[in-house]
């Protein structure tokens, strides 16, 4: 029986992309690696296998990983750790329980010398994987948080503040999910790196207008300066580490390094991708 297992399942990507699987697959042809089983509980009482397993604890990852075709690493996100040894880790831990497909979730342009600063754990995921005897796949998945997160406060202050930006296609984490869902379930396979994004990149100039057309109302598009506004952040209780790794992010889209759309989403999914001007609409 040809098992899929997927970790980080409790977390936003993970568990969305199970739910799609659930729709495509039987559920014990699934399996999740969970740090805390009791938190999946729901997926088990559904028929899925639920395993406890971290990138923190190999062995317990070994175990999780029993019987899997193919594995689904969703990448990490604590700051604090050393986030490519954890990969590392889970990475052989999926090697050795034998699996024979590694998929990886990565980020859109995690190619050498992007500013953003976790373009550089994508890029050494990816080398371990390419070092590794087994197939993978490096998901390079678009900006997908949500916009509400993106673009700040502007419903109540009628402004989009942020830094100088460029084009950016912000895509939607339920589609990018159901993309994974597609690629785990289906029978082409994906070797190496592929991009999955919104079919077209924007501006917060762009989305100023498109927010001011929906509502009716101006809104305005301020440019803050780099500075200024890590400043600003931590005036709001965000740590200037975290304020400057962000002004990373918005350092590498006003260079371009995000301005490419991959039409690869669209075809996975069957349909066009939700734009920004439906997705603000239904905010």
């Amino acid at each position: 029986m040809i098992m899929i297992i997927i970790t980080g399942a409790t977390g936003g990507l993970g568990r969305a992309t199970v739910e799609h699987l659930l729709k495509r697959l039987p559920a014990d042809r699934i399996g999740v690696s969970v740090r805390d089983a009791a938190r999946a509980r729901d997926l088990a009482d559904r028929g899925v296998r639920v395993r406890q397993g971290s990138y923190e604890d190999p062995a317990a990852l070994r175990d999780s990983f029993a019987g899997a075709e193919q594995v689904l690493l969703v990448s990490g996100n604590d700051p604090s750790a050393d986030l490519v040894s954890l990969h590392r880790d889970a990475v052989d831990a999926a090697v050795a329980a034998g699996a024979r497909r590694i998929l990886y979730t990565s980020q859109q342009a995690a190619v050498p010398g992007n500013p953003y600063r976790p373009s550089e754990i994508h890029i050494a995921t990816e080398a371990i994987l390419a070092e590794r005897p087994v197939a993978w796949t490096a998901l390079r998945n678009g900006a997908y948080g949500t916009l509400a997160e993106t673009l700040g406060p502007w419903r109540r202050t009628g402004k989009i503040a942020l830094p100088a930006d460029g084009p950016v296609p912000y895509t939607d984490r339920a589609e990018v999910a159901e993309a994974m869902a597609v690629i785990l379930a289906g029978d082409r396979s994906f070797d190496g790196p592929v991009t999955l994004t919104a079919p077209t990149a924007v501006t917060f100039g762009d989305l100023a207008e498109i927010a001011s057309d929906l509502t009716g109302r101006h809104i305005e598009r301020v440019v803050v300066e780099d500075e200024q506004w890590v400043a600003d952040q931590i005036r709001t209780g965000v740590p200037e580490q975290a304020a400057r790794l962000m002004l990373t992010w918005y350092q590498a889209g006003r260079a371009g390094w995000f301005a490419t759309a991959d039409p690869l989403l669209a075809e996975l999914l069957g349909r066009e991708p939700r734009g920004v001007a439906d997705r603000l609409a239904a905010a």
